[in-house]
């Protein structure tokens, strides 16, 4: 084995996902720079390293130095110092100062920093604050690199060395040594198998009891990623056998033992983590407890629909008539229907009832496009719902049992999109006079996080549901909506393109091709024929991967769409100035959450920090936590949920047959606004159509709203056997358009 010492000139390539990176690097006695290839993750331009390795002559790319193992240390002579110091590692010092610093100290810099640092006040420009925050980092990076050697000799990767040094502190070896497993469940980005690793070079074996418990644990939380609320008991000791390959007693008595320490919640053949059946439970209570409560009744209904349609020039069909006096006598109620069926005016029309008695009215919706989509339609303030319960990292949710919402009606736009978690906090904050109405589509894909809040609700019959059928004549002239509308009930939607219309399908056989021609759309012909920005199109595609899944296209049209200089790379991504981004996790601390899009508004190359402005506020991120991100000129459908893009791009394609699913199609079309691209394969896209499997989730909160598992509240529960929908015979053929008023 050869030992090489080299600087990091360049990051060529990273996958964050295994670690392997190819490099630059200049390396003593060599003219032209070396490619360094190995597990190399989180290494800094300017690092200096210590490799052991072999030399390797690789048929496409030449001679290459396969990197073993490595140490990072500190550099030797001026041209590595300076490298090391302008890199952004150390805050305070980026490559100005880093040029000054050592033309100023030369090869005693670093001494200079660790045992004199008052002494820096000799560079110009250099004062008392730049040197304190060079300070406070020069000392943390030193413990960063103790937690990273200590990781070394368990083979694992140093880009989780800052997160485990921000969890922990100067701790970090410490809690590391003392339960490896504890890291899957306090820092994001770790999971159960780089815990498994450390802790099985630390000496645990498979059937250890503290190892088979945080295996539950993980198995657990991957089926809630999944859409599970809970696991039946023989099929999680199943999958947690295959994962530990632990035997299965040791399993069993994990799982006897954490619920006795309420780490886990039995209930029949179902096995909870504890938020999970506490906020399924706790949601059915609240709503039927909400459901029967005492609230004030309004009257003479039909006096108020007729002057709510005289102000606003609306002709309100029977079923959105229905939908409105139905929200006036009930205490809950579900809106529900596809784009086009009037959901927007329904809701307008119950405001403008519930205004018209005086009562103060919420409105809120999940995420910040959803709500800014509702505060444009209704004129009224939307927020989110972590806004509207006042949630910040240090307290939570504000708004609860104890100090509940002050109004007296909550309207919740988007609702297909409210995971269990989220309902149970938002419900605790609802007094019992208030009225609830849940307006979401039914039809679109279920929330990202557990549970399927809006649909269990519905199935159970035990809340009033209108369901909006009947397309408006306005929205008819649409073959975006049409398209949606013929996908949802099982037909192929038409095709034939045209001047005209505002839906299209761009046949075309090759991936490699299709996502050619999607960068080409975006950059060039949609812009050009809509006079619209590119950052007004929107690519959605079914699957992060495969050369037309969101990470390829996102490489892609980054390439083409953004020439700025001022970036941070982090894990194989270089995060740019102007580049639009997507928060893939929950972050409490910078109030972000999982799914919000904003744009990079500020590089600081020095610091190594980007700043993301979001719908309402800006955040900003540190190299280390640029894995919450990604570029986001394109993003699964998934993510797509609750917003709504002027243009929206979406490819279809046989590779991603296993994401080919009617409601996945549904949801993507209907998020464009004003302009639908299908590019790809016409089986495609009738395979979709024709796929109507849905996987199904685990959830009770249907059976516990029905009463089933247990009696949530004394009172006998009304029941509505199905949603109100008017009979065949009864429905005309349309709607009147909006804007028509009603003729005497």
């Amino acid at each position: 084995m050869i030992k090489i010492r080299c600087v990091v000139e360049r990051i060529t390539y990273q996958n964050q996902e295994n670690g392997y990176s190819v490099m630059k690097v200049k390396v003593k006695g060599y003219s032209d720079l070396v490619t360094l290839v190995g597990n190399l993750l989180d290494v800094p331009v300017g690092a200096v390293l210590l490799c052991n390795g072999d030399w390797k002559m690789d048929k496409r790319y030449g001679q290459q130095f396969a990197c073993e193992t490595w140490e990072e240390v500190m550099p030797a002579t001026v041209y590595g110092i300076e490298k090391y110091l302008g890199s952004g590692l150390v805050k305070g010092i980026g490559p100005k100062f880093a040029h000054l610093i050592v033309e100023r100290f030369g090869t005693e810099t670093i001494e200079v920093i660790e045992e004199d640092i008052k002494r820096l006040y000799e560079v110009a420009g250099i004062g008392k604050k730049r040197v304190e925050k060079i300070r406070d980092s020069w000392e943390k990076q030193k413990d960063i690199k103790n937690v990273m050697i200590f990781l070394q000799q368990y083979g694992v990767s140093t880009a989780y060395a800052a997160k485990i040094y921000r969890q922990y502190g100067k701790e970090s070896i410490d809690n590391v040594k003392e339960n490896p497993y504890r890291l899957a469940d306090d820092i994001w980005g770790i999971g159960f198998k780089t815990a498994d690793g450390i802790a099985s070079k630390m000496g645990y074996e498979k059937n250890d009891l503290r190892r088979c418990k945080s295996g539950i644990s993980y198995t657990l939380n991957e089926l809630s990623n999944e859409g599970h609320v809970y696991a039946v008991e023989e099929q999680l000791i199943e999958a947690a056998k295959k994962l530990l390959e632990a035997d299965e007693e040791p399993i069993r008595q994990a799982i006897a033992e954490m619920i006795i320490s309420e780490n886990l919640i039995r209930e029949n053949e179902a096995i909870y983590l504890p938020p999970f059946y506490h906020s399924e439970r706790g949601t059915a209570k609240k709503l039927l407890e909400l459901m029967h409560g005492q609230g004030p009744t309004l009257f003479n209904m039909q006096a108020d629909i007729q002057a709510i349609e005289k102000a606003s020039g609306i002709r309100y069909d029977e079923v959105q008539i229905a939908a409105i006096e139905q929200a006036v006598r009930s205490k809950v109620m579900v809106l529900t229907g596809g784009p086009g069926t009037g959901k927007t005016t329904t809701t307008q029309g119950i405001i403008s009832a519930y205004k018209t008695a005086g009562m103060r009215i919420l409105l809120a919706a999940p995420t910040g496009r959803a709500s800014k989509r509702m505060s444009e339609a209704t004129a009224m303030e939307a927020k989110t719902i972590h806004r509207l319960l006042e949630f910040n990292p240090q307290d939570g949710y504000k708004r609860n049992e104890e100090n509940p919402l002050e109004g007296d009606a909550l309207i919740v736009d988007e609702c297909s999109m409210i995971d269990i978690i989220l309902m149970y906090n938002l419900m605790k904050a609802i007094p019992e006079h208030m009225r609830l109405v849940l307006v979401g589509d039914i039809d679109q894909l279920p929330s990202v996080g557990a549970g399927n809040v809006l649909r269990d609700i519905i199935d159970s019959e035990k809340i009033p549901v209108i369901r909006l059928t009947r397309i408006f004549r306005q929205a008819q002239s649409s073959r975006i909506i049409m398209s949606a509308h013929a996908i949802n009930q099982g037909y192929y939607p038409d095709t034939s393109n045209g001047k005209q219309t505002d839906f299209f399908f761009i046949k075309n056989e090759d991936p490699e091709q299709v996502a050619t021609e999607i960068v080409n759309l975006v950059k060039y012909r949609l812009t050009k024929a809509y006079n619209q920005p590119q950052s007004n199109i929107q690519v959605l595609t079914p699957m992060q991967r495969s050369v037309v899944g969101a990470a390829n296209l996102n490489m892609m049209l980054q390439q083409a769409l953004n020439t700025s200089n001022m970036g941070i790379s982090r894990g194989g991504t270089i995060y740019k100035l102007g580049d639009r981004v997507m928060q893939i996790r929950n972050n409490y601390d910078k109030n972000v959450f999982n799914g919000d899009i904003g744009t990079i508004e500020k590089v600081n190359m020095e610091d190594r920090t980007i700043s993301v402005s979001f719908e309402d506020h800006s955040a900003e991120y540190e190299a280390a936590e640029l894995d919450e991100l990604t570029l986001a000129y394109a993003t699964t459908i998934h993510k797509s949920q609750g917003s709504e893009y002027p243009i929206v791009v979406i490819p279809i394609l046989m590779t991603h047959f296993v994401m080919l699913q009617r409601n996945l199609i549904y949801t993507g079309i209907t998020r464009a606004k004003k302009i639908c691209v299908l590019i790809g394969q016409p089986k495609a896209l009738a395979y979709a159509v024709r796929n109507l499997t849905v996987s199904s989730r685990n959830t009770k909160l249907k059976e516990r709203l029905r009463g089933e598992i247990e009696a949530a509240t004394n009172s006998s529960p009304l029941h509505f056997s199905k949603p109100y929908v008017l009979p065949e015979e009864n429905q005309p053929m349309m709607a009147a358009e909006p804007g028509i008023k009603r003729k005497e």
